[in-house]
This record gives C-alpha cells, sequence and structure tokens, in this order.
C-alpha cells in the first residue's frame, strides 16, 4: 500500500506543477502587457496634450504678435519670449522623438507621423522666423508688418497639419490598444485550452486510477472477510490487514481534500484576474474618455469660440446684398450650435458635476438633459445633497445609470421614465423604471463570474460586480422595464 500511495502522490504532484506553471506563466504574461500598455498609453496621452497645446500657444503668439505690430496694449502677462522658446522647443522635441517635462516621454512616431513632421518643419520655419523678426527690437515697422503678413498667410495651414498630426497620434495610440486586447484574447485562450488539457488529462486519469484503487481495496476487503470466516487462526493479521486499509482510505480522502482545496484556489486566482482585467478595461475606457472629453472642450472647443468671436466682429461689416447678410446670421447660428453640441458631447464622455457636485446631482441634471432632447418625461427622485460617495463608485453607478436610461429612450417607447436613488448607512440603491413596451426575459448566463463582452446590460452587470453590488432586471411585454443595482457601502468605504 505504501508504494500504492507513493504513486498517487508523485502523479498528482507532477501533473500539478506543470499545469499550474503553464497558468502562472499566462497569468504574469497577461499582467506583464497591461502594465508595459498602460505605460505607454500614458506617454500617448501626454504627447497628444503637448501637439494640441502646440496649437494653441501659435494662436496665442499670433495674437501678441499682432497686438505688437499695431502697438496695442495687451493684458497678457506672459513674456512673448518664453511663449516663443517654450512654441520652438516643444517642436522640436517633438520631431526628434523624446519629449523633456517633469520627465522624459517617448515619441513614438510611425512613418507617416515623421513624413508629416517633415512636410510641416518649413511652415513652422516660417511663422517662427516671422516670430523672431517681431520680437526683435531691431526690426522696423515695415519689417514687422511684411513678418505679420506672413504669419497670418501660413498659421492656418499650420493649425490644420498640427491638427492632423494630434489625430494620427491618437489613433496609432489606440491601434496599440486594440493590439493588447488580441494579446489578451490568445493568452485567455491559451488559459482556457490548458484547463480543458488539465480535466481531460489529469483529473480523468487520476479519478479513473482512484476508481481502480477503490476497486482493488473492495476486493481485498471481501477476500479478507472470507478468510476470517474460515481460519479464525488468521485473526490477527486480518486485523493488520485492515488497518491498513483504514490507513489507505485516510490517505485517499486527505488527497481527495487537498485536490477540492488546490481547485478552488485556482479558481478563485482565475476569478481574481478577470476581475482585475474587468477593472483594467473600464478604468483605461473612463481615461480615456476623460481624456476625450478635455480635448474637445480645451481643444476644438475653443477653437470653435474663437471662430465665433471673429464672426462676431464681421457683424458690423456692410453687405453687398440681403443673401449675403442672411447666409452671414445662418453661419453665426451654425458655428453656435456647433459649440453647443460639443459641449453636450463632451459632458457626455464625462459629466463635470460628476466630480464637483456627486451621484444625485449629476443624475437630476441627466435627467433634465434627456427630457429637453427627447421630449420624454424623465423624473429624477433621491436626494442631491448627500455625502459623497468614492469616485469609482460615483462613476460605476452613473454609467449604469445613463446606459440604462439609453436603453430606455431607444427601445422601449416609453412615456415616462423614473431616476430614483435611495441611500442609508448601509446600502445604496439605484433603479430606473419605465412604462415602455418591455420585452420578454432571457436565462440569466449560468456563470455569472465569467468575463463579459463590454456592452449593453453585460456592461451594467460587469460595473456592478466590480462593486460588490447586486444586479437585478426586470421585464413584461407591455408593462415595462425595471433595472436595480443595491450597492453595499460597508463593503465599498469611501
Amino acid at each position: 500500500m505504501t508504494q500504492l500511495d507513493e504513486q498517487v502522490a508523485r502523479r498528482l504532484t507532477r501533473f500539478y506543477i506543470i499545469a499550474l506553471t503553464v497558468i502562472a506563466v499566462l497569468s504574469v504574461s497577461g499582467l506583464l502587457f497591461i502594465k508595459r500598455t498602460i505605460s505607454n498609453h500614458d506617454d500617448d496621452s501626454r504627447v497628444v496634450n503637448v501637439t494640441g497645446r502646440q496649437r494653441m500657444l501659435s494662436q496665442r503668439l499670433t495674437k501678441l504678435a499682432l497686438l505688437r505690430t499695431e502697438g496695442l496694449a495687451t493684458a497678457d502677462s506672459v513674456s512673448f519670449d518664453s511663449l516663443l522658446n517654450s512654441w520652438s522647443q516643444s517642436h522640436n522635441q517633438l520631431r526628434n522623438g523624446r519629449l523633456t517635462m517633469e520627465k522624459v516621454y517617448t515619441v513614438r512616431k510611425s512613418r507617416q507621423l515623421d513624413s508629416m513632421f517633415t512636410h510641416i518643419e518649413p511652415v513652422f520655419q516660417s511663422i517662427y522666423k516671422g516670430f523672431s523678426q517681431i520680437n526683435n527690437l531691431q526690426t522696423t515697422p515695415a519689417e514687422k508688418k511684411n513678418a505679420l503678413q506672413t504669419i497670418l498667410r501660413d498659421e492656418f495651414s499650420y493649425l490644420q497639419q498640427m491638427n492632423a498630426i494630434v489625430f494620427q497620434v491618437d489613433t496609432e495610440s489606440f491601434e496599440r490598444v486594440r493590439s493588447l486586447e488580441r494579446i489578451e484574447w490568445l493568452l485567455t485562450l491559451a488559459t482556457l485550452l490548458t484547463l480543458l488539457i488539465e480535466g481531460l488529462f489529469i483529473f480523468r486519469p487520476v479519478v479513473n486510477h482512484t476508481k481502480n484503487v477503490i476497486r482493488r481495496l473492495a476486493r481485498s476487503e471481501k477476500a479478507l472477510q472470507m478468510a476470517n470466516s474460515h481460519m479464525e487462526i488468521a485473526n490477527h493479521e486480518l486485523e493488520a490487514t485492515n488497518q491498513n486499509l483504514a490507513h489507505t482510505n485516510q490517505k485517499l480522502v486527505e488527497t481527495q481534500k487537498e485536490l477540492l482545496r488546490t481547485t478552488e484556489e485556482k479558481y478563485q486566482l482565475q476569478l481574481a484576474e478577470e476581475n482585475v482585467r474587468s477593472a483594467a478595461l473600464l478604468e483605461g475606457q473612463e481615461e480615456e474618455r476623460r481624456r476625450f472629453a478635455r480635448e474637445l472642450h480645451d481643444g476644438i472647443g475653443q477653437m470653435l469660440t474663437g471662430l465665433k468671436l471673429h464672426a462676431e466682429k464681421l457683424k458690423s461689416t456692410s453687405f453687398a446684398d440681403e443673401k449675403q447678410r442672411q447666409r452671414f446670421a445662418e453661419l453665426c447660428d451654425l458655428i453656435a450650435d456647433t459649440i453647443q453640441t460639443t459641449r453636450q458631447v463632451s459632458y457626455n464622455l464625462m459629466p463635470s458635476t460628476l466630480s464637483d457636485f456627486g451621484l444625485g446631482s449629476t443624475l437630476q441634471l441627466l435627467a433634465e438633459q434627456t427630457t429637453r432632447s427627447t421630449g420624454i418625461s424623465v423624473i429624477f427622485s433621491g436626494q442631491t445633497d448627500t455625502k459623497r460617495l468614492s469616485p469609482a463608485m460615483e462613476i460605476g453607478m452613473y454609467r449604469i445609470a445613463q446606459e440604462a436610461l439609453h436603453n430606455a429612450v431607444k427601445y422601449a417607447e416609453a412615456q415616462t421614465i423614473k431616476i430614483i436613488l435611495q441611500r442609508n448607512t448601509q446600502k445604496l440603491v439605484l433603479a430606473i423604471e419605465d412604462d415602455g413596451k418591455g420585452f420578454a426575459m432571457q436565462p440569466s448566463p449560468k456563470d455569472d463570474n465569467a468575463l463579459p463582452v463590454i456592452n449593453g446590460l453585460q456592461n451594467m452587470r460587469t460595473r456592478t460586480r466590480l462593486l460588490n453590488g447586486e444586479f437585478s432586471i426586470t421585464s413584461k411585454l407591455k408593462k415595462g422595464t425595471k433595472v436595480r443595482v443595491s450597492v453595499n457601502l460597508s463593503d465599498n468605504p469611501n
């Protein structure tokens, strides 16, 4: 029996070491890929911000150059030399691929970006030369005016090309994130394949081997019982044999317990890894929305505001006929609508009221905006001055409400939608109810802990699970739909 125990132990140990080593390698590889991509994405975000700032600096320098050439005073207290040096230095660093700020950021450039920087270089040098002439005290007024004409002539081309560079950098950064997703899928498939192989070539052989051992033990016990009934003289030997059998059975039970414990640990490890991946993907998604919202507001929004100001200055200009005046008025209205739409898109991506006033106020504003934009009566019920929650919980609950409200508006054909937020010392409850057409409920997935596809209802389930909350949805045909999320605040301290 001792040899049999050692054989089972060696076989289990060898197979489990191989299986767990493969899973550990795949898990560590996935974490390293995520860490490396997040670090590279941070560099890309800073490069996009600095590239967008170049457009703002060029416009600011143009304004100061115009005021200096015309001899007008300005409230801008920044030195012209400082702005010009900062603009020139950032351009050279972006072109050379190393951006030096609080630390050194790498500018990963493709052949297309190199070509775009080469194409913009003559325009940059022309504008920089004009700025230098205007900043030079030895330059005559006539030379300054000529330099200003050169700047105004090339500024639009420079802004267009810099805008193209910003979008190209952002596009290449997004493609790198997509590459990480594909690698993660490959690692996940490899992990699942390893688990399948483990089930087929480890668990199944071990179970069969254990069955054979138990079968052999049963035959031995029966033979001993028959020998005991016929041979009273062999009682001592039978007793010793029974003790060995009991010891072997105890070893088998301990082995089975160890099998269950190891399997449970492996499952919990896999579940924790899936939660980390889901949280990382959602966090990256929220950071990308936040960055894109800032880009819309600080970049395109500022450019549109400048365009509106220029258009307002032209209102005092006389027009040749009434059609030209009417077209100009329509152009001003179109610019105002574009600015409003840009602000609305920026707010939808990352509402500023969420960080300033909290979840209740933001949901109330969401209900009011949806009512104005769709004509559907959206009613918010809940307190707006309660104690603030953690940023992760506020963002998660807001996204769940936003997704549920979007589904109700788009699919439910509802007349009234209610957003209900209730909170006490122990629990936070969010409910979205509508009186729409409803739908037939499908069976819930058997494995609630599996990593879902990040869209629609599964998106809400994933966010609720990451908050350690409970998600439920009830719906009947022609009787509306109710989405409810309950989060235990003691499990999510601020």
